[in-house]
C-alpha cells in the first residue's frame, strides 16, 4: 500500500511574531552599534576642535577613536544585514513547518563578547587620553606659549603674518609718536645658533612722559616697562598678538587706578595691529 506523502502545516502565528520580535531586537542592536560608533568617531574630532579652540600647541592625535567608531559602525551594518538574512531564512523554515530544531547562540554570544571587549578598550583609551591631557596641561607652562588670561597675558588673533603684523604695529607707533626702543627677533636669533623657532618677535616701546609717573608711584613696575607686545606664530600657523593685561600689572605692582591710562594704550595698539 502506497505511503501518503507527509504534508506539513505552516507554523503558528505566534512563531512568526516571535521571529519578528527577534528581527527587531537585532535591528535595534545594529542601530545601537552604529549610533555608538558615530559618537566614538566624533569624540576624537571633538577633542581636536577643543584643542584648537584653546590654542593648545601640542595637541595629540585622536585618530584611534575614529578607527574605533568606524569599526563599530561596520559591525552594526553587518549585524543588520545578518538579521535580515537570518529572518528571511527563518520565515522560509516556518512556512515549511520546521519549528522544532534549536537555534545556535553563537552569534548572540559573539556580539556580547565583542561589545564587552570594545567597552574595555574604550575605557582604557579614555583613561589614556585623560592622562595625556593632564600631562600636557601640567607641562604647558614650560614647553609652549598658549593664550591664557590666568597668567596676566591677553592674546589676540592677528589677520596677518608675523612680519606684516610687526610692520603694521611699527607704523601705528610712529603715527602716534610712541618711541620704539627695540625690536627683538627671537626666531631670528635662534636661527643664528642653528635652532628652529616659529616666527616670534617682541616690540619694546613707550613714552618717558607716560612711564615715569608710574615708576614714581610704584618703582617695581620698571621691570615691566617699557611696554611690550609679543607677536608670534603657533604650530597651526595662527598668529597672535600678546601683551600684559592692565589688571595684572595693577595687581602685581599696586598701581594707582588714575595712572592706568598711561599704559592703557597697549590694548588699543595690539587691537589695531591685529585687525
Amino acid at each position: 500500500m502506497d505511503r501518503q506523502p507527509e504534508i506539513r502545516q505552516k507554523a503558528a502565528l505566534s512563531d512568526y511574531l516571535a521571529a519578528e520580535r527577534t528581527l527587531l531586537a537585532w535591528i535595534r542592536t545594529g542601530l545601537a552599534l552604529m549610533g555608538f560608533g558615530f559618537v566614538v568617531a566624533r569624540f576624537g574630532l571633538f577633542l581636536q576642535e577643543l584643542q584648537v579652540a584653546e590654542h593648545t600647541l601640542s595637541a595629540p592625535s585622536y585618530g584611534l577613536s575614529l578607527w574605533f567608531g568606524t569599526a563599530l559602525i561596520a559591525v552594526g551594518v553587518i549585524v543588520n544585514v545578518f538579521a535580515g538574512w537570518h529572518h528571511a531564512r527563518l520565515v522560509r523554515e516556518l512556512d515549511r513547518g520546521e519549528t522544532t530544531h534549536s537555534r545556535p547562540l553563537t552569534s548572540a554570544v559573539a556580539i556580547a563578547f565583542f561589545l564587552a571587549l570594545v567597552g574595555l578598550a574604550m575605557a582604557i583609551y579614555l583613561v589614556s587620553v585623560r592622562s595625556s591631557t593632564g600631562s600636557q596641561f601640567a607641562n604647558r607652562k614650560e614647553i609652549s606659549m598658549t593664550p591664557s588670561r590666568d597668567r596676566g597675558i591677553i592674546d589676540t588673533g592677528s589677520s596677518h603674518s608675523v612680519d606684516e603684523t610687526v610692520e603694521k604695529l611699527k607704523g601705528i607707533l610712529q603715527a602716534k609718536g610712541v618711541t620704539l626702543f627695540a625690536l627683538v627677533d627671537h626666531s631670528g636669533e635662534a636661527e643664528k645658533v642653528g635652532m628652529k623657532m616659529r616666527p616670534t618677535k617682541l616690540l619694546i616701546f613707550g613714552s618717558p612722559k607716560a612711564g615715569t609717573p608710574l615708576m614714581l608711584a610704584a618703582p617695581s613696575v620698571a621691570i615691566d616697562l617699557p611696554l611690550k607686545i609679543l607677536i608670534w606664530e603657533d604650530r597651526e600657523g595662527k598668529v597672535w598678538v600678546s601683551y600684559n593685561s592692565l589688571p595684572y600689572l595693577q595687581e602685581r605692582h599696586g598701581l594707582p587706578k588714575e595712572l592706568l591710562q598711561n599704559i592703557g594704550v597697549v590694548e588699543t595698539l595690539a587691537m589695531k595691529a591685529a585687525e
